[in-house]
C-alpha cells in the first residue's frame, strides 16, 4: 500500500530530522514520564504477533529508555475518537468512494465515537460532534466542492485540528484519517522542512493524535504533476510516521478503491497498546524523538515523535 521508493527516501530524511530534536537539558536524577499508543500490524491473512515489554527496545533522544508498561487498547472500556477528515478540495469523483466511507464508519468498533470534517481555507469544518450514532455521523458526508486549491493547505488544517479537539477526553485514543493530496500550494516543491508540515507535525504529537492519510487528487491540474504528487504523497508521510500512523496511495493516480485502506485502519485500531516509559526531563513538556526495536520478529508502528512531561514522582535536583 505505500510507495517503498518513496518511504525510503523519506524514511532517511526523517531520521535526518529527527536527529535535531533538542537533546533534554536535563540533570541525571530528574526523569519524566511519556506515552505512545503503538500499532501490531498483523501479516496478511493471519492473526498479529504477540509483543510483550521484553520482546521490545526503546530509545527517546537517541537513549535506551525503561519500559514502564504495555496494556492492550482493546474491549468496551478503551476509547477511540476518530475524524475523517476531507479535503474539499479533491476531485469530485471521490464522491463516487462515499459509500465505502460511510461503510467505514458504520462498521467501526462499538468504542469508537466518529464525526467528519473537512478541510476548507484552513479550517478543519467539523460536521458534528463526536458521535456513537454511526447513522447520524454519515449524515456528514458530502461530494467535495472539487474548488481548485479552496484548502491551499492541509496542513492548516491538520494543525488547527489538533489544536481544537473536539473533545476534552484524556482517556481517548484521537485517531485521523484525512483524505488529500497533502500537497501544500504556499509551498509546492517537496521541502522536509516545510514551516507548515512541521507545524502540523509538532502540534499533531502534542495533541496525541494518529494519522492516516489517503491519497486523493485535488480539483487543480497542478496537484496532479509528478512533482506535486511526489511532493503531497512525501510529506503526507512525514505527518503519518511522526504520529505512528500510517500512509496509502496508489502510484501517481486515485486508487479504484478505498476498501483496502480503511480495512486496514480498523484492523489497526483493534490492535494498539499503550506503551508507558520514563525518560529524561528538563522538568517541562518536551518533544523527543523515539524509536523502538521489536526483538521478536513481528511489525509494530510506533510514532517517530513523542511528549515527556515531568513525573511527580522524580527526583529534583
Amino acid at each position: 500500500m505505500k510507495n517503498t521508493a518513496f518511504a525510503i527516501a523519506v524514511s532517511a530524511v526523517a531520521g535526518c530530522m529527527l536527529a535535531a530534536v533538542p537533546a533534554f537539558a536535563s540533570s541525571e536524577n530528574q526523569l519524566g514520564q511519556g506515552q505512545a499508543v503503538i500499532t501490531v500490524v498483523p501479516a496478511k491473512n493471519s492473526a498479529p504477533a504477540a509483543v510483550n515489554p521484553q520482546d521490545l527496545s526503546l530509545k527517546v533522544n537517541g537513549k535506551a529508555t525503561s519500559i514502564m508498561g504495555l496494556a492492550p487498547l482493546q474491549g468496551p472500556n478503551s476509547k477511540v475518537e476518530l475524524v475523517v477528515l476531507i479535503d474539499d478540495s479533491a476531485r469530485s469523483s471521490l464522491g463516487n468512494q462515499m459509500n465505502d466511507v460511510a461503510n467505514f464508519i458504520k462498521t467501526l468498533p462499538p468504542n469508537a465515537a466518529v464525526t467528519v470534517g473537512y478541510m476548507e481555507n484552513g479550517r478543519a469544518a467539523l460536521t458534528g460532534p463526536f458521535t456513537m450514532d454511526r447513522n447520524q455521523a454519515v449524515k456528514g458526508l458530502h461530494i467535495p466542492m472539487s474548488v481548485p486549491q479552496i484548502n491551499a493547505s492541509p496542513y492548516f488544517s491538520l494543525d488547527a485540528l489538533a489544536r481544537n479537539w473536539p473533545s476534552n477526553n484524556p482517556d481517548a485514543r484521537r485517531e485521523v484519517v484525512m483524505i488529500t493530496n497533502g500537497v501544500d500550494n504556499y509551498d509546492p516543491h517537496y521541502d522536509p522542512y516545510d514551516p507548515y508540515m512541521q507545524t502540523a507535525i509538532n502540534d499533531s504529537v502534542k495533541a496525541h493524535m494518529i494519522v492516516y492519510s489517503i491519497y486523493w487528487q485535488d480539483a487543480g491540474r497542478f496537484g496532479r504533476g509528478m512533482f506535486a504528487t511526489n511532493a503531497g504523497q512525501n510529506l503526507l508521510l512525514m505527518v503519518t510516521g511522526a504520529t505512528g500512523g500510517n500512509s496509502y496511495w496508489m502510484g501517481m493516480g486515485n486508487p479504484v478503491s478505498l476498501i483496502p485502506y480503511l480495512d486496514d485502519i480498523k484492523q489497526r485500531l483493534d490492535n494498539q497498546y499503550e506503551l508507558s516509559f520514563m525518560a529524561p526531563s528538563n522538568g517541562r513538556p518536551e518533544l523527543a524523538s523515539l524509536k523502538l526495536k521489536v526483538n521478536n520478529g513481528a511489525k509494530v508502528d510506533a510514532p517517530q515523535q513523542v511528549v515527556v512531561t515531568a513525573s511527580s514522582g522524580a527526583g529534583g535536583e
